[in-house]
């Protein structure tokens, strides 16, 4: 059965030392007000760029380096990372209900569900 996804986001994630700083920084740069997760104080949107691509900012652990990493969002999540095995990516961490993975030169992504609705119908790939 045919399954879709999309590159749909794009994390900054960075330790709590560097966290106020670099989200504010990123919030000038593109010209998108920060918009604080209500729920959960580790994350924050900068909102909705291009074809529905999203900017996040996450707050991680202490000791952690900052990095970038993408969410693949997908409407099947194990046929999803069963395709990107079959390209040369590997899994590193079962998040429960997403996985994080490496590709091929090690760079992380995770592959999650269905993140931002409209925007996941208009733009997502149908794989076979």
């Amino acid at each position: 059965m045919p399954h879709r996804s999309r590159l749909a986001v794009l994390l900054i994630d960075l330790p709590p030392e560097l966290h106020d700083g670099g989200r504010d920084f990123w919030s000038a740069a593109t010209g998108h007000p920060v918009e604080p997760d209500p729920i959960d104080g580790h994350w924050s949107s900068l909102g909705s760029f291009a074809d529905g691509f999203h900017l996040e900012v996450q707050r991680t652990g202490a000791g952690t380096l900052p990095r970038w990493h993408v969410d693949i969002e997908t409407d099947d999540v194990p046929a999803e990372v069963a395709r990107l095995e079959a390209l040369g990516a590997r899994r590193f961490a079962d998040m429960g209900g997403f996985w994080q993975m490496k590709d091929p030169s090690g760079l992380v992504f995770c592959v999650v569900g269905v993140q931002t609705g409209e925007e996941f119908e208009r733009y997502a790939t149908t794989w076979p």
